[in-house]
């Protein structure tokens, strides 16, 4: 699964939005502005996995 992932700081929190550059589908979430690129990433393929574990 390759995510292309986008961070955006909004009032103090980090905003992720995250999409499969495979399929298009798009997930976005919150985390506190001190987190690091690599808990992202792992946050966000977690709830990618999650997400295509739904649609099954």
């Amino acid at each position: 699964m390759s995510l292309i992932i986008e961070t955006r700081i909004v009032h103090g929190i980090l905003r992720v939005a995250a999409v499969d550059a495979e399929t298009g589908e798009e997930i976005v979430f919150q985390a506190p502005a001190h987190t690091s690129r690599q808990e992202i990433d792992k946050l966000a393929a977690q709830k990618m996995a999650y997400l295509k574990g739904k649609k099954r």
